[in-house]
């Protein structure tokens, strides 16, 4: 397989992860509540993973010592990120969504430096400036549709601060002897079992029993393509390599843009572009160039 071939894979494998931006959006338009959502998503992923593991016989065990692993896995890669997208999402274009998002590497440079698994350069510190000056833009007075939706955008900034900080943990831990999709599977799993009395106790457990409109089958589309991009991402980064896998993130933001304009029929004042533009330079400095640095 060529080059032009991997590239086209990127280009679909963004495409995908794009689009639950928008669908996420849909998902809380008739008020969902986080909890319900992470629950149903963490439960379609671990079937849907758990049956892809069993037909390719690979492990689907969780064992005691590794846990603690799977844990952290599931809370600060979705349980907690999501609680704070999801109650953003409801407030904010799905298209800043997508902005937001794109600032894990912005967050993921001072983690790592603060972990001690970097080292400091300043052309990245520079990087580091041009994502925050992204922000400040997002948020000033013209940016919005609302001056009132500015208030939930430091709400939305949860998400990449935990993506950054799960990110770090895992390139100083290690994978704990595990491969990617297992890890997973083990998050999928425990986050379940985690988000199901949490829903069920806050009254905001989606019963599946209901009409299903528009945001059922988002919810369902949105799991369902996170579990067949993810794995195909895995794919790419052992055909292709990390560093070159990495460039997704930037497939995704672009397309969630596009995929929010195209479906909601978003449209964003040129602060938001501006903003857009600042932190994908940003991304571009700040982003590691070593497979070590890389956490699958």
């Amino acid at each position: 397989m060529n080059q032009r071939h991997f590239f086209a894979i990127l280009l679909l494998l963004g495409s995908g992860w794009g689009l639950t931006i928008p669908l996420t959006k849909v998902a809380v338009s008739e008020g969902y509540e986080p909890l319900g959502l992470i629950f149903w998503q963490m439960a379609i992923g671990a079937v849907a993973l758990g049956l892809f593991r069993v037909i390719r016989r690979k492990p689907v065990g969780m064992p005691r010592g590794k846990l603690w692993f799977f844990l952290m896995v599931a809370l600060l890669g979705t349980v907690l990120p999501n609680t704070f997208s999801y109650r953003a999402a409801a407030h904010l274009p799905a298209g800043v969504m997508a902005v937001c998002i794109s600032l894990v590497p912005i967050f993921a440079f001072p983690i790592a430096l603060a972990l001690r698994t970097d080292r400091f350069d300043w052309l990245r510190l520079g990087g580091l400036a041009a994502g925050l000056a992204g922000v400040v833009l997002l948020v000033g007075p013209d940016s919005l549709p609302e001056a009132g939706m500015a208030l939930w955008i430091p709400i939305a900034l949860v998400a990449p601060l935990c993506y950054g900080l799960e990110g770090n943990i895992v390139a100083k831990v290690g994978m704990q002897d595990l491969g990617p999709g297992h890890v997973l599977f083990g998050a999928s799993v425990l986050g379940a079992i985690i988000a199901l009395p949490l829903a069920i106790g806050s009254g905001q457990f989606i019963d599946p029993r209901t009409e299903w409109n528009a945001p059922e089958f988002a919810i369902l589309g949105a799991a369902v393509i996170h579990v067949a991009v993810y794995t195909g991402y895995v794919w790419l980064v052992s055909q292709a390599g990390a560093v070159f896998a990495s460039q997704v993130a930037y497939v995704v933001t672009g397309m969630g843009v596009i995929w929010s304009m195209l479906l909601l029929s978003e449209r964003y004042s040129g602060w938001v572009w501006a903003s857009l533009l600042l932190i994908l330079v940003g991304m571009f400095i700040v982003q590691p160039r070593r497979k070590d640095v890389l956490a699958s």
